[in-house]
């Protein structure tokens, strides 16, 4: 949520920053809701201060023994008028807030300006993609053909885009997920946790998917949770309503869960295999900082984030969000794109975002200054590290041999106790 005080101060420039966004907000809505505040205020403080003169002359009245009934029933009449105008404001208040968590967060100015994806900037290429001396196969024809990856039984199971991992393929990823923490853990200095994947509708607010992107979301209605489209939601909101210490940042953590989404606008896209699916694991990164130091931090983040497909050997790119592409909580993001041999280009794996202290606000957790003063915002960040299902996909199709079998990384070995999975 952005400051609504930045609103009041300075307008053009959040009204600017959304429409580079291609967001379409009328802000004249704000501009009345808040003038109409302003009013009520005014009159506000005008009546309490004349009930306050009258309850005084009541006061010097009575010491006098003279009549207080007309000044009495005026008290009462005031009172009534500032209740009134009390919810009159209530209402006008919500009405602001409503707006205002509407409103995307502020890119950063060094955010690319452009309208989607096309207009995404490459920062870096790493690796070369593999010449292969075959025609690759895609990843759900290779899992098929091994019997790792059962889609028909996914689908008997849950439905369409749920997915039955088997065998070597279920040793994959797990594998996958405790490579990927331990080298966030023991390398990169994360705290591992281990947390609810069902969350109360407070918590999705605190980052941002409530009440935006309902639709996006799985609801257990009877008991009103949520199950979690990423681990970002509950690692960031770990601590909402606390005031941490500026000595104790920043704070890292990681995570390992099953992440659940509709893909509610996805409709028709990447129906076949497992690139857009129901239900996914990931590994995900989070980090509470300093505003001084966030853009840092998220650089660090995304390094932490590129030496998994580094280590796994794996083709990549690194791409800037334009303005156009970013998301809604997000000041700046890096995605990280992986080569698919199949699709013959890079596909995103993970996501890495700087939201400045957008999902603070929502969550009111601040930080207590080393040199005093009141407490700020933190800033808070976020990255896959990374989607578990979508590497599976990369190692299949990268890692192909022409007799059906597929060699597993080198860093993998130790975890899963072959080199390869061999042909069926």
């Amino acid at each position: 949520m952005i400051d609504i005080e930045l609103l009041r101060r300075n307008l053009d420039l959040v009204r600017e920053k959304t429409r580079l966004r291609g967001v379409e907000i009328d802000f004249s809505v704000f501009e009345e809701l808040d003038s109409k505040r302003k009013k009520i205020l005014k009159e506000l403080d005008d009546l309490r201060a004349e009930r306050n003169k009258v309850s005084k002359e009541i006061g010097y009245r009575r010491q006098r023994s003279e009549s207080v009934e007309e000044l009495v029933e005026l008290s009462k009449s005031i009172s009534s008028k500032i209740e009134e105008l009390e919810g009159v404001l209530k209402d006008v208040e919500e009405r602001l807030r409503t707006f205002v968590i509407n409103i995307p967060n502020i890119i950063h100015d060094s955010v690319p300006i452009g309208k989607d994806e096309n207009d995404n900037r490459v920062v870096r290429v790493v690796g070369e993609p593999r010449k292969f001396d075959f025609e690759p196969k895609p990843h759900w024809e290779i899992g098929e053909k091994l019997d790792i990856i059962d889609f028909e039984r996914g689908v008997k199971l849950s439905g369409s885009r749920f997915v039955v991992m088997k065998g070597w393929g279920a040793l994959l990823e797990r594998a996958l997920i405790n490579f990927m923490l331990d080298l966030h853990v023991k390398k990169h200095g994360y705290k591992e946790i281990f947390p609810p994947v069902l969350v109360k509708p407070e918590i999705l607010f605190g980052t941002g998917q409530l009440p935006k992107f309902e639709e996006e979301l799985y609801r257990i209605e009877r008991d009103d949770l949520y199950l979690i489209p990423t681990a970002e939601v509950s690692l960031v909101n770990l601590h909402t309503g606390e005031i941490l210490n500026e000595e104790d940042l920043p704070l890292y953590y990681t995570a390992y869960t099953p992440c659940f989404r509709r893909e509610a606008g996805s409709y028709g896209r990447d129906i076949r295999g497992m690139i857009r699916v129901h239900q996914f694991s990931k590994v995900e990164l989070v980090k509470f900082t300093t505003p001084d130091t966030s853009y840092d931090e998220l650089e660090k983040l995304v390094a932490d984030a590129e030496e998994v497909l580094s280590l796994l050997g794996l083709p990549y790119r690194v791409v800037e969000l334009c303005s156009g592409d970013i998301g809604f909580s997000s000041s700046k993001t890096y995605d990280i794109e992986v080569w698919l041999p199949s699709q013959r280009t890079y596909r995103e794996i993970s996501s890495c975002s700087n939201c400045e202290d957008f999902q603070a606000r929502r969550a009111n957790i601040r930080y207590r200054p080393k040199s005093g003063g009141k407490p700020k915002y933190v800033h808070t960040l976020n990255g896959s590290g990374i989607a578990v299902g979508r590497t599976i996909v990369a190692i299949l199709e990268n890692y192909q041999e022409g007799d059906g079998s597929v060699v597993i990384p080198e860093i993998l070995r130790d975890y899963m106790g072959i080199d390869r999975i061999p042909p069926r």
